[in-house]
């Protein structure tokens, strides 16, 4: 598996632009490459791109990983018409890797593990039809650890990022215990890191931030870092950093990594985050939860701790103006929603005032929503 994957839900405009981005992706070694018929035409028009890809370099078709996804749900029959009509799009009798597409609440869990999609998933592996099954989650920790302790997932697709690391324990445990782990999207979810405010690239410096964010999960040994790219020109950093032959090697001589070691660049950010925030700094430990409101009180003060510790304000306000707007595939309540009740206070190591920081995110990051990229 290549240290990046490519997403296809982006290069949408056209057949011929999925067929230029992975050509792209291919000349820069990656070899795995990610699908979903929730992605609008991108299953259609990747298997346009293969089967072309096929007959001018029939080698080149033949090292790639294929993963797409099934939104969890249906009714074994209609899971399986799902499927094959997955496979018919692609043009392919098989996937390497078929995933629950959005495990993100107890009732899909339960559909993947006893309900019609165990039955779906056993299917698809008997019949051939894929490699191996695994799932791509938006939920809890709570939920994706139950998940992973199932036994019966081979893979995940989760949000560990540089900027949100509270699933990296989940993805170190799953790694030691042989699954894979895709990360989704560090560079847009991890923070629109493709287009970095200039707090946080000083911060980063002498590294690009999206370098950096890369650098650090491919060091913590997660499997591959999925990029969504719309045009070739966004390949630019998987190329430079992805090296052949060694997975995880260090870049070619072309594109020399600069010499201060990643450890040191990271502390500085921490020490630059640490010091525009304060005391007012989330350690995102959890003791909060749970609120009787339901309030995500972590993730909106990791919101908070991104606009003012790094810059972050724009990707903040994105997230933050999702919440409720796009059901299981994000929080549904935002600040607002917290009732003053205080039960938060005593728990919390770190004594923040948190009902009056969660106001603070809301004066701070409330704006016109945008909308969201699928679905």
């Amino acid at each position: 598996m290549s240290p990046f994957t490519l997403g296809t839900m982006r290069a949408l405009d056209s057949p011929a632009q999925l067929a230029a981005v992975l050509e792209t992706a291919i000349a820069a070694g990656i070899n795995h490459i990610e699908t979903a018929p929730a992605y609008g035409p991108a299953e259609a028009y990747l298997g346009q791109a293969l089967a072309a890809l096929a007959e001018r370099d029939p080698t080149a078709r033949r090292t790639l990983v294929l993963t797409s996804k099934l939104l969890p749900g249906p009714d074994l029959a209609s899971g399986q018409e799902q499927l094959h009509a997955c496979l018919r799009r692609l043009g392919v009798a098989r996937l390497d890797n078929l995933a629950v597409h959005g495990l993100n609440r107890p009732d899909h869990l339960e559909w993947a593990l006893r309900g019609p999609g165990a039955e779906l998933l056993a299917w698809a592996e008997g019949e051939g039809l894929a490699g191996q099954v695994g799932f791509s989650s938006h939920g809890s920790p709570e939920l994706i650890e139950a998940a992973l302790a199932s036994d019966r997932f081979g893979f995940a697709s989760l949000h560990v990022h540089l900027f949100d690391q509270s699933r990296l324990p989940l993805a170190r445990a799953a790694l030691a215990a042989g699954l894979g782990v895709l990360a989704i999207s560090p560079a847009d979810k991890g923070g629109r890191l493709y287009a970095p405010p200039a707090e946080l690239r000083a911060d980063c410096a002498p590294f690009h931030p999206l370098e950096l964010a890369y650098r650090f999960l491919l060091e913590q040994g997660i499997s591959t870092l999925s990029l969504g790219a719309a045009q070739p020109g966004d390949l630019a950093w998987a190329a430079r950093l992805t090296a052949a032959p060694g997975r995880h090697a260090p870049p070619s001589p072309e594109a020399p990594a600069p010499a201060v070691p990643i450890a040191g660049a990271l502390e500085r950010l921490a020490a630059a985050g640490r010091e525009r925030l304060g005391a007012e700094a989330c350690g995102q430990c959890r003791a909060c939860l749970p609120c009787p409101s339901d309030v995500p009180i972590p993730e909106l003060l990791r919101l908070r701790n991104l606009a003012v510790g790094h810059g972050m304000t724009a990707f903040a306000q994105e997230r933050y103006n999702l919440i409720g707007r796009a059901g299981h595939w994000w929080e549904e309540h935002n600040a607002t929603a917290c009732a003053g009740c205080n039960a938060c206070l005593p728990r919390c190591p770190h004594q923040l005032p948190i009902p009056a920081l969660l106001a603070d995110t809301h004066r701070r990051l409330a704006a016109a929503p945008r909308r969201r990229l699928w679905g």
